[in-house]
């Protein structure tokens, strides 16, 4: 899943390989939204010796505060108002797999006090529990956010920070592995068009010229989401760069493609 031949991304591959095949139990990724941290954590899993356990994805910005640790950590039976029954937290639920904590720098800092103690002590204790539950489980965190800044404004347990940062894989921009672009292009056309019913035949020399100056700020997600509008919906079956220009935010001068 980890498409592209420049440089930056055979040596991400080649680092996904030698930290997978190891016993380090955590592993922070960095870099920009959209420039594939969850196709990281993925591979981490896939690559590892526990590949056939668990692989529980979590993201921790778009989970309400107050229900966080509930989904991290679990419950007990009668631990607040509507907990009718006991609920076991990601950590149990992906007991010897992978447990992918994204968008880690949005995380409240009672539930980084929490993610501490197991991080450091490999024990759960479900909220309203007084028994701690041995969990065996990598620990895979995601940020686009500086930590180091969110430490110095105290909005990021320096010790979490430390604890989680044994190894940091930084993932990087599509802008800074353009000549990715076509091979992404062609990857993305195939899964889209894959028995869909589509009058596309790809995009003109002058397109890919195009695509390969814009800055992409969305990265890989974005251009993921601009082949798939223009798989179904171009007007033509080769685009061209006046295709592309009404869905590029800032795009680059387009006087010599077209």
């Amino acid at each position: 899943g980890l498409i592209g031949s420049s440089a930056a991304m055979r040596q991400l591959r080649e680092r996904v390989l030698m930290i997978a095949a190891t016993p380090l139990s955590t592993v922070l990724l960095t870099g920009e939204s959209g420039a594939g941290k969850d196709k990281v954590a993925e591979a981490l899993h896939r690559y590892s010796s526990r590949h056939n356990k668990p692989f529980k994805p979590i993201n921790c910005a778009a989970i309400p505060e107050n229900l966080l640790e509930n989904e991290l950590f679990g419950h007990e039976k009668g631990a607040y108002t509507d907990a009718k029954d006991r609920h076991q937290g990601i950590f149990e639920q992906a007991q010897s797999g992978t447990v992918f904590l994204d968008e880690i720098g949005e995380m409240t800092l009672s539930a980084q006090v929490r993610l501490l103690r197991v991080l450091e002590e490999r024990k759960v204790t479900r909220i309203g529990g007084h028994t701690a539950v041995a969990v065996d489980v990598r620990v895979v965190a995601a940020t686009n956010r500086d930590l180091q800044e969110a430490v110095e404004r105290r909005e990021f347990r320096l010790d979490l920070y430390h604890r989680l940062k044994v190894v940091e894989l930084a993932i990087p921009p599509l802008r800074r592995r353009s000549e990715d672009i076509p091979e992404l292009v062609d990857y993305f056309v195939g899964e889209l068009t894959q028995g869909n019913k589509s009058r596309f035949e790809g995009f003109s020399t002058a397109s890919i010229a195009l695509l390969d100056d814009y800055a992409w700020p969305g990265n890989v997600r974005e251009l993921r989401n601009l082949v798939e509008h223009l798989v179904f919906l171009a007007h033509r079956r080769l685009v061209e760069p006046a295709d592309l220009l009404p869905h590029l935010e800032s795009p680059p001068a387009p006087q010599r493609h077209l």
